[in-house]
């Protein structure tokens, strides 16, 4: 995102109530979210071949991204030409210092 980048407004949005007064705009759109997301699971598939994939999320602020990833990596696997093994862990970091 460009610094002079102004964002969308927050009435295109469905914005939860709780929120509302907190937020003045929207910079980066769920949609465009997802659609990033898809794209590196696309990346990853297309730079690990047919090597097994380890897949490792860091857990508490991770675990959605990790997962809707995960979902990408796995129609990915089920819809193409090859299958490529996936594993999954977790760890819990108590810092990020």
């Amino acid at each position: 995102i460009r610094d002079e980048e102004s964002g969308y407004n927050k009435n295109l949005f469905c914005i939860p109530k709780h929120y509302e007064d907190d937020l003045e705009r929207v910079f980066i759109p769920h949609g465009l979210i997802l659609d990033r997301t898809e794209r590196l699971a696309r990346d990853i598939m297309q730079d690990m071949g047919s090597h097994h994939i380890v897949a490792l999320c860091v857990l508490k602020g991770g675990y959605k991204f990790f997962a809707d990833l995960l979902d990408h990596i796995k129609a990915l696997n089920q819809n193409g030409d090859k299958s490529v093994p996936v594993t999954v862990d977790f760890v819990r970091i108590k810092s990020y210092c």
